[in-house]
């Protein structure tokens, strides 16, 4: 009778591990779903710029501007020189002009 009983308690214990065992698979189909998925987002994320990078590529950035700020300066500078000596030729022009009779007076 013991037996019975104890064998009884085995089915119903072996029962409630087949759930449990069942349980346990389903939850393991779940976990390599989330685990792809971590995959791709991990696939994903060593293509996004790091903190670092965006930095680097800041500093960088802000660097050619200055040069390129330099260089704008100094053309401008130029331009403005090159005026000044345009208008100086073209008064040394007319000069000559009258000296030369080349223009009524």
């Amino acid at each position: 009778m013991n037996e019975d009983k104890i064998l009884k308690k085995l089915v119903e214990q072996d029962g409630k591990f087949d759930k449990v065992f069942k349980k346990l698979v389903e939850q393991d189909g779940k976990f390599e779903r989330v685990i792809i998925r971590v995959v791709d987002i991990d696939e994903k994320m060593k293509g996004l710029a790091t903190q670092k990078s965006l930095d680097e590529f800041k500093e960088e950035t802000s660097q050619n501007f200055d040069k390129q700020g330099v260089i704008l300066q100094r053309l401008d500078q130029e331009r403005l020189f090159m005026l000044e000596r345009v208008k100086r030729i073209e008064a040394d022009v007319e000069k000559l002009k009258v000296q030369l009779h080349l223009v009524p007076n």
